[in-house]
């Protein structure tokens, strides 16, 4: 999740105007697009498979410690707390990020192409991989953390967590387990101008369920088999409706920057950051903001005073958790965790898909004519049965064959290459070998743990799920 600094006073807001801007100057042409990639890890302590806590001599933090000490990271505080980590001024802007679970999570830099993506993982995974081995750390590529219940649990402290922890059971069972025990790998991706950014939500949305299957690598609950293969998606879909789902209006006619604010602005808010302190203002909208009714929502006079900046409205965006989010890129949310191979293949395919406009087309073209609740069905089913979901008189592994298809013409035709010759779709190998196959890792992961682990889930933290 997203990590607060503070910097120079954020201007008032003037209009809704601004807000619609906020998102505009995101549009850049072509030849800027960046490909951004975000991927959590669970981590646990090798000696006994207990969760990482935050402190203590082999904690999160010290994990921090070690990353700043060995190789140049720079810590970012909340007070005296060491939240999360930043590369120096002037380096490729990637964080190292605080999870509420201590799920920890490298949110990378904008990058040209995927050849650069893969190395910058290779090279944070290496780092944190030997510090692990001297802390005795390791880190699981799964989706759902596989044994730990909540109170078992770590709970980070970073002040916004505390706010979304009081909040998230009021408006879903799902949310805490979206909190502390998910994790996944993210990608963020650019448009030229609103009809761009319009199509791109459009296919993305339409398409997560696809990449939710393909990715779903989170079978397990409190150590047995949950009966679902993306348990992390499943938690998405009970976690708060007002704020996650497909968002049916970006089908509609009139889709536009100010058709996304109007659903921003009802989205209910959890804080406002001032002073280095969050203030809970949990289940009142941005809307109500703007309109200066916060203290008589919530029946607090002190809010009287607050007035909206542009800084308030980047952070609410933050808080809204569709599967696919716009902030002034576009933000692919729907896949799990995963090892190294799959934290390369998730971007490559929405480059390959979102990146040419020739797969792009035609990835429209496979999309479009779906109902809202073929959508709705996809999304609801492939938690559980993942590629093997029913779709119309096919499966979504039919679907997912076609896309992979499309995505693999896309890498071709942008011909990016490295020194020995290979084009971007070297990583889209996990995908290919995945509709190859027909089955996700969680499947795979299942037949593992009948036959091989005895039913015993503490195998998995010495099994080839781990980092």
């Amino acid at each position: 999740m997203s990590t607060r600094q503070d910097g120079d006073a954020s201007p008032p807001i003037g209009s809704r105007n601004d807000l619609i801007e906020w998102f505009a100057v995101g549009s850049k042409p072509k030849s800027d697009w960046k490909i951004g990639t975000e991927h959590e890890k669970i981590g646990f302590q090798t000696d006994d498979f207990r969760p990482i806590p935050y402190g203590g001599e082999r904690g999160i933090r010290a994990l921090m410690e070690e990353l700043i000490a060995r190789y140049g990271w720079e810590a970012i505080r909340e007070g005296d707390t060491i939240i999360a980590l930043k590369r120096p001024d002037g380096e490729p802007a990637a964080t190292v990020s605080l999870e509420p679970g201590g799920q920890f999570e490298l949110s990378g830099a904008p990058l040209a192409n995927m050849h650069e993506v893969a190395a910058e993982t290779h090279s944070h995974l290496e780092q944190v991989k030997e510090i692990g081995r001297d802390l005795k750390l390791g880190f699981l590529g799964l989706g759902f953390s596989p044994k730990w219940k909540i109170p078992e649990t770590p709970r980070m402290p970073k002040r916004r967590y505390a706010v979304m922890t009081r909040y998230m059971p009021k408006v879903g069972a799902g949310g805490l387990d979206m909190m502390y025990r998910t994790a996944t790998i993210q990608v963020n991706l650019d448009f030229a101008s609103e009809a761009d950014m319009v199509k791109k939500l459009r296919v993305s949305l339409a398409l997560q369920p696809v990449a939710t299957a393909l990715f779903a690598s989170s079978p397990f609950r409190e150590g047995v088999p949950s009966g679902f293969l993306s348990l992390r998606s499943e938690a998405w879909r009970d976690t708060d409706k007002a704020r996650t789902g497909l968002l049916p209006f970006v089908f509609e006619s009139g889709m536009s920057f100010d058709r996304y604010v109007e659903y921003a602005l009802d989205v209910p808010m959890y804080f406002i950051y001032r002073d280095g302190e969050y203030i809970d203002v949990a289940g009142a909208s941005f809307r109500d903001f703007m309109a200066g009714k916060l203290a008589e929502k919530l029946g607090r006079s002190e809010l009287k005073t607050i007035e909206p900046t542009i800084a308030d409205w980047s952070d609410h965006i933050t808080t809204i958790f569709p599967e696919v989010r716009m902030k002034r890129f576009l933000e692919m949310r729907g896949a799990d965790s995963g090892l190294e191979p799959q934290i390369a293949a998730l971007p490559a395919l929405w480059v390959g898909l979102l990146y040419d406009q020739t797969a792009l087309d035609a990835a429209w073209d496979v999309v479009k004519g779906w109902t809202a609740e073929e959508r709705d069905t996809l999304r609801s089913g492939v938690p559980r049965t993942a590629l093997a979901t029913p779709f119309r008189r096919m499966k979504l592994l039919d679907i997912a064959r076609e896309v992979s298809a499309i995505a693999h013409e896309g890498l071709k035709a942008r011909a990016i290459r490295t020194d020995k010759g290979d084009d971007e779709r070297i990583h889209l190998a996990y995908v290919a070998e995945t509709v190859e196959s027909g089955r996700s890792p969680a499947e795979a992961m299942l037949e593992v743990y009948e036959r091989d682990w005895r039913r015993d889930i503490d195998r998995v933290f010495k099994s080839d799920y781990v980092f």
